[in-house]
């Protein structure tokens, strides 16, 4: 009786005590997160993160006011080479990716002499200096090169920052961007890979009903509705090819964010298109993110990629400018938002660099890597050190892999190796507003033993820290993360 009693005792033990299943699920006896990275399930190709210089950006008159809104006019060449340093350089950001504006005043007549030289010579400098350092470093870059804005005669208005194409000047339109992407492969030996239409050209609220454009400080741009971006889409690319620019395409432009691309026209249009569909080998958008309805409304949003990639397997989408929003970790959440919910190959974010007072009225997208002030000093804003935390994760030729985490305040970017040489790597985000949270992160598909760790956090206190070396025990990494914290854990060989 004795020894069945001990019995019944030992199996309700074995029957309440947490199993496999149950461990795995009780992160830190129900005290931390739990998160996972599976580096052998890669959902897409990586192409980079990248970096944006702004020179010329919305001046109606040149003459009266020479805007240089990256601020690199007002730097010693040793500031710049700093900064370029910081930007291209091994301990930088490493960025693979660069967007260049063609600005809307390089030719005055149409049929008339380029001059694409005068508004861009800060710009090319800082691509020039950055393609030479990262080439030195055994890497290199794709550029991809946005029309800012057509100059005025080509718009109905007849005047700088029209509203309307005037369509007998389109394909003069076409050649003032090829001619601008022969200069810059052919005189500055540029790898430009892809012409971007336009920039933001779906939003028609920019213009009063006339076409005239009534805000000061609004960019340079033009309306491009679905059927002109179609348009383009099937007859430029043959111009291009005539240029002997045979490895360059033609993207769709730059929608505001992905909502707008998804649901605007666009994608139904170039659905519809079979010669557009088969020249389109890049999907761009702007990338910015507000989750309120209103005007401003744009989600992370993956319906048009997801479309278009059922007609084009494997076609990579690029966000080609986003906000720094307050350069701290919410930041990069919006960044696994690109990643994750709209499934981008590549991120470019908004101006990294930036002279506050050239943009007229006062920046709408003040956030930024690193600000230059009028007396020719600069300061590294708090939003470099949370970039850095991605952009060195998440180098060109890696792949995004699958994460997930027990917890909406806390966000995983993984990214495997790929064959490339860059070590797996991985993201944790913290967004809770105060104290310390322990993260349980399992891993797979790795046999790394050993992760060293880098952070940075909203008081600064961190800035891309070194904070030493993390032990794989039972496929695991147990960390703690502060409170507005951004924590990237690299695979050590």
């Amino acid at each position: 009786m004795r020894k069945n009693y001990l019995l019944i005792i030992f199996m309700m033990i074995l029957f309440l005590s947490p199993g496999p299943d149950r461990v795995l699920a009780q992160a830190l006896g129900f005290t931390g997160v739990r998160g996972n990275v599976d580096f052998s399930e890669k959902l897409r190709d990586w192409d980079g993160f990248g970096f944006n210089y702004v020179e010329c950006a919305h001046t109606y008159d040149y003459n009266k006011f020479k805007q240089e809104y990256g601020g690199f006019s007002l730097l010693d060449e040793n500031e710049k080479q700093e900064i370029i340093q910081m930007v291209f350089g091994e301990d930088g950001l490493k960025v693979g990716l660069v967007k260049m504006f063609l600005d809307a005043v390089h030719q005055k007549e149409p049929g008339g002499k380029f001059d694409h030289k005068t508004t861009t010579e800060n710009m090319r400098y800082f691509v020039r200096e950055g393609l030479k350092l990262t080439r030195k470093g055994g890497r290199d870059l794709k550029i991809i090169t946005t029309l800012y804005g057509p100059p005025p005669w080509a718009t109905l208005q007849n005047e700088p920052r029209g509203r309307d194409l005037n369509p007998k000047y389109k394909k003069d339109v076409a050649r003032y961007m090829i001619d601008w992407v022969k200069f810059l492969k052919e005189e500055e030996g540029f790898p430009v890979k892809y012409i971007s239409l336009n920039n933001e050209g779906e939003d028609w609220h920019r213009w009063n009903a006339e076409g005239h454009t009534t805000s000061a400080g609004h960019d340079y741009n033009l309306y491009w509705p679905p059927e002109q971006v179609v348009d383009f889409l099937e007859f430029m690319p043959q111009m291009v090819k005539e240029a002997g620019l045979i490895d360059v395409h033609v993207t769709n432009g730059e929608p505001s964010n992905w909502y707008r691309f998804s649901t605007w026209g666009m994608v139904d249009a170039l659905l519809k298109s079979e010669k557009a569909l088969e020249n389109y080998q890049l999907i761009t958008s702007h990338g910015f993110y507000s989750g309120r309805y209103g005007t401003w409304f744009g989600e992370h949003k993956s319906e048009g990629i997801d479309r278009i990639r059922e007609r084009k397997p494997g076609i990579h989408a690029w966000v080609t400018s986003t906000s720094w929003s307050r350069m701290d970790a919410s930041n990069i959440k919006e960044m696994h938002g690109n990643i994750y919910t709209t499934k981008v190959n590549g991120i470019i974010p908004w101006a990294g660099i930036q002279r506050p007072v050239h943009w007229t009225g006062g920046d709408p997208n003040p956030g930024c890597a690193i600000s230059v002030a009028e007396d020719g000093s600069y300061e590294v804003k708090r939003g470099y050190y949370f970039y850095k935390q991605i952009t060195r994760a998440g180098q060109p030729g890696m792949a995004v892999v699958r994460t997930w985490q027990e917890d909406s305040e806390i966000a995983i970017i993984g990214f495997a190796g790929n064959g490339s040489k860059n070590p797996d790597a991985f993201v944790v985000i913290n967004l809770f507003k105060e104290g310390i949270k322990p993260v349980e992160i399992h891993l797979q598909g790795t046999d790394t033993k050993i992760f060293e760790a880098y952070q940075t956090t909203e008081d600064m206190k961190m800035k891309y820290t070194a904070i030493g070396d993390f032990e794989v025990k039972d496929g695991k990494i147990v960390c703690t993360t502060p409170a507005g914290s951004v924590t990237t854990f690299f695979a050590k060989k």
